[in-house]
Formats: C-alpha cells, structure tokens, sequence
C-alpha cells in the first residue's frame, strides 16, 4: 500500500496540496480524477519523485524503474517514430510496442508526419518498451479514437505492472475495468 500523509505543497502561492492523504494500491490500475489544476499531475511528480512536498510523506513505494507518458509527447522531431520509441530500451521492445498499438506502418515516420493522435501512441510505445515496474499515464487518450483507446488500454494492461492514470474522462476510465479512484480537489 502507497500511503500518502498529511502532504502540503504550494506552487507559486498558490496551495495545492492541504493535510492531503490517501492509501493507494500497488497493483491493478488507480485512476486519479479532479478538475484541471487540482494537482494530479503535480502528486505524479511527487510519487516520482520529481517533485518535493513541503510537508507530509509518501511511503509505500515499491516500484524502481518507473515508465512515464507526460501530458506532452516529448518526442524528438529530428528521430522517427521507431527510434522515439526505443529511447531507454532498444528497437525490438520498441517495435513490438508499435506493433500493439497499431503503428507498425508509421515506424519510420518523424513526429511531423503523424497526426496528434499517432504522436500519443508513440510516446505510450516508449513507455511500454521500456519495461518499467509501474506506468503513469498523464491523460493517455489525448488525441486518440475509441478504437486506439481500447487497443492502447489493453496494451497496458498486458503490460502486468501498477498502472496510475490521469484522466478527465468516465469513458476513458472504464476502459480500465475495474480499477480504484482517487478524487483529487
């Protein structure tokens, strides 16, 4: 169990996190909800430890090696697709993550030649081809149609591994299945 205690953080005067805390499981899928600029992405950063609380604790964390989908893409413009994908793995992992998720004739592509949506497969490729011990997903389905999302879902699912999701939307969470929620705000 990931416990998270009493957090308090502010970000530019603004308070984000207040006597924040919630237990949250270390396997399945967690699905943290809330408005935007509630602090979900914010609280990803401190599970990953990319950001420090100014108060509180989060204990409980089993994962080492991490695999993250950011809100942006953050591809490179100058590699294709293929090579966008292998960053921390190698070009095996990062085909057959393509494959998965249907880009297997975009591979060769650089991030200018894709739509939005292929651009958001790509960077989800990136992260199941690394292989992490847990994923987070910051709005996975930007961009991507029903059928991209069912595929993407079940590619991460296949995965094996803790899954943290950010998303806005019901219908994009259930595609989960069964999974916990987190309200934050």
């Amino acid at each position: 169990m990931i416990k998270i205690r009493n957090l308090n953080l502010s970000l530019g005067g603004k308070t984000v996190f207040c006597d924040f805390s919630a237990d949250l499981p270390e396997t399945g899928v967690t699905v943290f909800r809330g408005a935007s600029g509630m602090g979900k992405t914010t609280l990803f950063r401190m599970m990953l430890g990319l950001q420090k609380p100014d108060s509180g604790t989060i204990s409980g964390i089993a994962f080492q090696r991490p695999a993250v989908v950011f809100q942006e893409d953050r591809l490179m413009p100058w590699a294709s697709a293929l090579e966008n994908a292998a960053l921390g793995s190698g070009d095996e992992q990062a085909q057959a993550a393509l494959k998965k998720l249907g880009m297997e004739e975009s591979m060769y592509l650089l991030p200018r030649e894709l739509s939005g949506g292929m651009r958001r497969r790509v960077a989800i490729a990136r992260a199941l081809a690394y292989g992490g011990d847990a994923l987070f997903l910051d709005e996975p389905f930007t961009g991507l149609d029903e059928e991209n999302r069912k595929s993407t879902v079940k590619a991460v699912l296949e995965a094996g591994v803790p899954v943290y999701v950010i998303t806005h939307e019901d219908a994009g969470a259930e595609l989960f299945g069964p999974h916990e929620t987190v309200i934050i705000g």
